[in-house]
């Protein structure tokens, strides 16, 4: 959709849900409409349901983190119409306290994503049926994806086949940190000496002539 069709759009859906929308904006030619928390299931209904709008599907929940706001979260929600053709992205704010609206009746999916987002950044979603880490291991603690999660001081469990049981440790790296000199081979082979560069060497005249077989 060009520009001034979705600006069209936004200003369609500011009206129809008035003070639920915070602000609409077009960025990287998508319209992202920002929501109140305590709108956002009526907001998202709407914008489901809607004939103009008709987002049939749920392509995705994120979570962002801006520890320097007061509401340091934002949950942004991709929708997509394949009626229509077009994308909106729906945005809206909260704190590490206050749950957000579980969209799990509108679209099941979201109950995946929802599980993700509390996983990853400690997000609570009220009413989702089944809130629980769904990629972090079994009695981690802390939420990964938060820009002041530490970098080290936490545990990894795994289980052990001689103990028969599972086994907690501290996180460790695979492998050692290693420096890269960023050149590319050849840059690199500086002090390597391969079959035939002495040729490079020696004078065109002073070279053996290949004989004509012709």
């Amino acid at each position: 959709m060009s520009d001034e069709a979705l600006k069209e759009l936004g200003d369609y859906i500011g009206n129809a849900l008035g003070a639920a929308v915070v602000k609409t904006e077009i960025a990287h030619g998508e319209l992202a409409v920002t929501l109140t928390r305590a709108a956002l299931f009526k907001g998202i209904q709407f914008l489901r349901d809607d004939s103009t709008t008709h987002c049939e599907m749920l392509a995705d929940i994120a979570g962002v983190d801006y520890p320097d706001r007061a509401e340091r979260f934002e949950v942004v929600y991709n929708l997509l119409s394949v009626k229509h053709n077009h994308r909106i992205r729906v945005k809206v704010a909260t704190d590490e306290d206050t749950p957000v609206p579980s969209i799990v009746s509108l679209y099941p999916v979201a109950g995946w994503f929802e599980r993700e987002a509390w996983d990853l950044y400690g997000i609570f979603f009220a009413d989702n049926p089944d809130l629980r880490r769904i990629l972090t291991d079994y009695g981690f603690e802390g939420h990964p994806l938060r820009k002041d999660f530490p970098l080290t001081g936490f545990v990894e469990l795994r289980y052990d086949a001689e103990q028969r049981r599972v086994v907690y440790e501290p996180v460790k790296l695979t492998q050692d940190f290693r420096s890269f000199d960023f050149l590319s081979p050849w840059e690199g082979m500086t002090d390597v000496q391969l079959p035939g560069d002495e040729k490079a060497v020696i004078p065109l005249a002073a070279r053996p002539a290949i004989a004509d077989k012709r």
